[in-house]
């Protein structure tokens, strides 16, 4: 009781006396303190302690006790109330609201909480990113001559000859002079997209498609419109329509292994996208993001559109981050003829250009005898992920997945579920009814992280859906049990599931 009542009164006259003192400075040292006021050291380091407490005073190991600076006030709330009508408000009558929903972008890319099986995610899993083979390239990339200078705006030369290579395939309809490297595939997609087509303009987009190219274009203040996808890619009969009753002049595809349904463009409608277009005078933007995750039972992949593009109608992104790390932010936009100025100046003003040394090692990375044994591991990791998630689907979730059901909500070439043969995930349609925003919500709740359907539509979607990855899990009893957690979430809710 007698050493609280000391605390207090020495704390009290050490306030009195902190008035003596300018902000900042030092206090007597804890000694004196002990000799003046007759008290032990325990009493002085209390009380001390409650004037710290109280914001009055401020202690610095091995310097001693100072008077604290006033505390600042607390900054005055800003009313940022008047940015809603600037951010609504547009200058012509018809104008497309540049509002940006991304929800469907940052659901692949937030991470999950400890514990939840992440079954909608964008990336590779880090067991199947070749981080030995990064390093090692990083490393021999940094030792380069002029690793750290500036480099071309246009890219480093040498990355922009393998990328027209590999885009232009061995007949070699691809020109180094005619790559811009980029900083990653969102970054080229969003270049093109503003270099394309003006604002308020009608951009035509499969459906359903890649959520992040619907928020760029509504971001650019375009007008998505959708033209349906089946087993065989885009709906070519239909594309033309859209150009017609549109007036649109720009046209946004994935033809190998899209995204989210996998479908392959046929070659039939490959010849038919590229003769619609060029007959309504637009360009084809080719998004080739899945080129580099080619399953192991895949047969020969169709060459680019643009190997077989000979008037300039397409403008081509590669990226490699999907196939390596998503800190690899190294992509190539691909275009001929007078675009390939405008697309460049774009590009120029936005980023100036691509740090050398993410070039260099990107470089590195591809010339190496690891980047081949690397393609060929994930070919296999992702086949073993699929057949794991498709027969998971079969036992728990057979209304998804058996006979009658389609992935993609599409049927594939025998009748049965359409399974693609790259790519990172399956499409799966709901029964008629099915809430797939509580869906998605109460497969959180069981322990699963799934991505719903609504993002990728540019309109009303005709059914629920939901994306399932099967790249971003650890492996294939992780997607296994994802699957039973999705179950159970359907129990929940009372989907049916066979």
């Amino acid at each position: 009781m007698q050493e609280r009542s000391s605390v207090a009164e020495l704390a009290a006259s050490l306030r009195n006396e902190l008035k003596r003192y300018s902000p900042g400075e030092k206090l007597p040292s804890s000694r004196a303190l002990v000799e003046r006021h007759r008290v032990s050291p325990v009493t002085v380091s209390r009380a001390l302690a409650e004037l710290v407490a109280e914001g009055l005073v401020t202690t610095r190991p091995g310097a001693g006790a100072f008077r604290a600076e006033p505390a600042v006030a607390a900054p005055r709330p800003v009313d940022t109330s008047w940015q809603e009508i600037a951010l609504s408000a547009e200058p012509g009558g018809d104008q497309v609201p540049r509002s940006v929903d991304a929800s469907g972008v940052v659901a692949t890319l937030a991470r999950p909480a400890p514990g939840v099986i992440e079954l909608n995610g964008g990336y590779l899993h880090p067991d199947l990113q070749p981080e030995r083979a990064l390093a090692a390239a990083l490393a021999r990339a940094g030792r380069r001559p002029g690793a750290w200078t500036r480099p071309p705006v246009d890219g480093v030369p040498e990355l922009r000859a393998w990328f027209a290579r590999e885009i232009g395939g061995p007949g070699g309809a691809l020109a180094a002079s005619d790559v811009q490297i980029t900083a990653g595939g969102q970054n080229a997609l969003t270049a093109a997209l503003r270099a394309l087509a003006a604002p308020g303009a009608p951009v035509l987009v499969e459906s359903p498609t890649y959520p992040g190219m619907l928020a760029v274009a509504r971001a650019s203040g375009l007008r998505p419109v959708p033209v349906p996808v089946d087993a065989d890619g885009v709906r070519t009969d239909l594309l033309a329509d859209a150009f017609r009753a549109s007036g649109a002049r720009l046209f946004v595809c994935q033809p190998l292994f899209q995204n989210p349904t996998g479908a392959v463009l046929c070659a039939e409608r490959r010849r038919e996208v590229l003769r619609v277009a060029r007959a309504a005078g637009a360009f084809v933007i080719e998004d080739d993001f899945a080129r580099l995750l080619v399953h192991d039972d895949a047969a020969g992949l169709p060459p680019t559109l643009m190997a077989d593009d000979r008037d300039g109608t397409v403008v081509h992104i590669r990226s490699l981050t999907k196939a390596t790390s998503p800190n690899l932010r190294v992509a190539a936009l691909a275009a001929r003829g007078p675009v390939r100025d405008r697309l460049r100046a774009i590009q120029v003003v936005d980023n100036f250009f691509v740090p050398q040394p993410l070039q260099e090692t990107a470089l590195e990375l591809v010339g190496s005898p690891a980047w081949g044994r690397h393609l060929r591991f994930i070919a296999g990791e992702l086949t073993a992920r699929r057949n794991a998630l498709t027969a998971a689907l079969r036992d728990r979730l057979p209304a998804l997945a058996g006979p009658g059901a389609a992935y993609a909500g599409i049927p594939g070439p025998d009748g049965g579920p359409y399974v693609p043969c790259g790519g990172y995930q399956l499409w799966l349609r709901l029964p008629d009814g099915a809430d797939e925003a509580a869906l998605t919500d109460a497969a959180l709740r069981a322990g699963v992280a799934v991505a719903g359907g609504r993002p990728y539509f540019a309109a009303e979607p005709s059914a629920g859906h939901l994306r399932l990855s099967f790249a971003a899990a650890a492996g294939p009893a992780e997607i296994t049990e994802g699957v039973r957690r999705l179950r159970t979430a359907c129990g929940e809710l009372g989907v049916a599931v066979g």
